[in-house]
């Protein structure tokens, strides 16, 4: 395989324990633990993102080398990777939950490419760490699966996210009980190689300032401004004010795209909020199918519904809150902070309105719009719409002689569109008079919104048909899921099965539909 260039500044700059021991405990005075994969039995490749192994500087031939399926599956180490796993806090479910750290991630170590462009590798499911608590540090092909598919898929639709390189399975039964019902059982093991200039979290800040230990927190900080913001300029504090607005702006953006494609993330605790405003740790998420904008994937928030689709730019700003309180010591300009709320709120508001201009096609939104869009979600929950099928479709209505006919496929229930028919054909007139006014072309208006709006989205009835074939050896969908994926706004007529809405009987099947945090 051909080397890879390690520079891995984490480690060597920042204080770590290097203890070596694996047994649960507290570690205080490091940011990171010296750790080794735990080898398996049989690894072996089922998928590997071909963009990603090219960012790293790699060919199909040095994918195809029987060492690669040894790293990525930890049996064996590339010359200069230094595994760790990192230490850190973090509030789940609005409550504080103290150490958390990488409990079934290590990091691998940080490559720069021939570009210059820094990437970490780390592993999820590699066994444990001292952060494991009384887990095994493992995964299950089911949640790696997802995972692999899912970070793939959030980059091609254009959403700021983490990547994969490889899915392996490792041979190795795993103890799962996915339901949390006490009715465990073996499932197939598998390893994700996932990707990103950073895995920093907002929970890497909260647990040294709930220690008291500042010293550690700014050594963090200022770290991570070198090493990720190299753009920054000023002084130490002038560059810490300017980070902290940054990493509101960018989590703004990112939620942003969330609401655009209808992606519900289902575990938006603070350690699960990357400090680069990427979509990090892919658990029970979502698309809506449906619209409900209560609806959550995540079974442990049945309940609760905190981190349900309608609440995600709401917890973005609660998140952020929980930063700024970490970061008080040491940021001592209070109005910066304080700042950082409201260019959230801004940047928030900014960038969600110009993509549901682009959504609905028409230039710009203005106050009078809210009516008519309010109007079109009020439709779509009541009448029990597909979301992605309706605004990718809503873009072959005639502005001439409008009819309900082309969104037909995106509805779940006859009975509820013949119920509503008529609200949704008023709707219609009104929004062909609001398109009208735009006098925008009928390609560009299409275009326009085709480019906003996917065909294809990793819908989990399809995640979970292709979890199902790999466990039975065959890697044929989750190979061209992966394909269609790399293609989410093309129409793709030959994969067309790919684009259909939820099945019936998807619809509250195990995997399908809601999925539990068990991995």
């Amino acid at each position: 395989m051909h080397p890879l260039n390690f520079d891995n500044r984490f480690v060597r700059e920042l204080p770590g324990d290097t203890d070596g021991f694996k047994l649960p405990r507290q570690v205080h005075n490091a940011l990171w633990s010296e750790v080794q994969p735990t080898p398996v039995a049989d690894p072996h490749l089922l998928i590997h993102s071909p963009e990603v192994a090219t960012l790293l500087g790699w060919t199909e031939t040095d994918i195809k080398h029987p060492d690669f399926a040894q790293v990525f599956g930890g049996n064996q180490l590339l010359e200069g990777m230094q595994p760790y796993a990192a230490c850190y806090g973090g509030h789940q479910f609005g409550g504080w939950a103290g150490q958390l750290g990488d409990g079934r991630a290590m990091s691998l170590g940080e490559t720069v490419n021939a570009n210059g462009e820094r990437w970490e590798l780390q592993l999820k499911g590699a066994g444990p760490t001292p952060y494991s608590r009384r887990a095994d540090g493992r995964a299950v092909l089911r949640s790696s699966v997802r995972e692999f598919l899912c970070s793939e898929a959030m980059h091609h639709l254009g959403i700021p996210t983490t990547r994969a390189l490889s899915l392996v399975a490792t041979g190795d039964g795993v103890l799962r009980d996915m339901f949390y019902d006490g009715h465990a059982a073996i499932e197939p093991g598998a390893i994700v190689c996932r990707v990103a200039p950073s895995f920093i979290r907002f929970g890497n800040f909260e647990l040294p300032t709930s220690r008291g230990d500042i010293g550690l927190l700014e050594q963090l900080v200022d770290f991570t401004i070198d090493r990720d913001y190299p753009e920054l300029q000023g002084d130490t504090q002038a560059k810490r004010g300017q980070w902290f607005l940054e990493i509101c702006r960018r989590t703004a953006v990112m939620i942003a795209h969330w609401m655009r494609v209808g992606f519900v993330h289902g575990v938006m605790n603070t350690d699960n909020m990357s400090i680069l405003g990427l979509t990090i740790d892919y658990g029970p998420y979502g698309w809506l199918e449906d619209y409900d904008p209560m609806w959550t994937p995540n079974t442990t928030d049945a309940q609760g519904k905190r981190y349900c689709y309608g609440q995600q730019p709401y917890i973005g700003h609660w998140n952020l809150a929980r930063l700024r309180d970490a970061l008080k010591p040491v940021i001592s300009d209070a109005s910066v902070l304080e700042a950082g709320s409201q260019l959230y709120a801004d940047t928030y508001s900014a960038t969600f309105g110009e993509m549901l201009a682009a959504k609905f096609g028409i230039r710009e939104l203005s106050d009078e719009d809210a009516p008519w869009i309010n109007g079109a979600f009020e439709l779509l929950h009541k009448a029990e719409v597909d979301m992605t099928l309706f605004f990718r479709n809503l873009a072959e209505i005639d502005l001439q002689n409008p009819t309900l006919e082309p969104l037909h496929p995106a509805f779940y229930r006859d009975d509820l569109r013949q119920e509503h028919q008529q609200a949704w054909e008023s709707w219609l007139v009104q929004y062909c008079q609001r398109l009208q006014q735009d006098e925008l072309p009928a390609a560009e208006r299409r275009a326009r919104m085709n480019a906003v709006n996917p065909r294809f989205v990793l819908r989990n009835y399809l995640a979970q048909q292709a979890i199902d074939q790999a466990a039975n050896g065959d890697n044929g969908m989750l190979q061209e899921l992966l394909e269609v994926l790399r293609r989410p706004y093309d129409e793709q007529p030959a994969k067309a099965v790919f684009a259909e809405k939820r099945p019936e009987w998807a619809r509250h099947k195990a995997g399908c539909s809601m999925l539990s945090c068990s991995s």
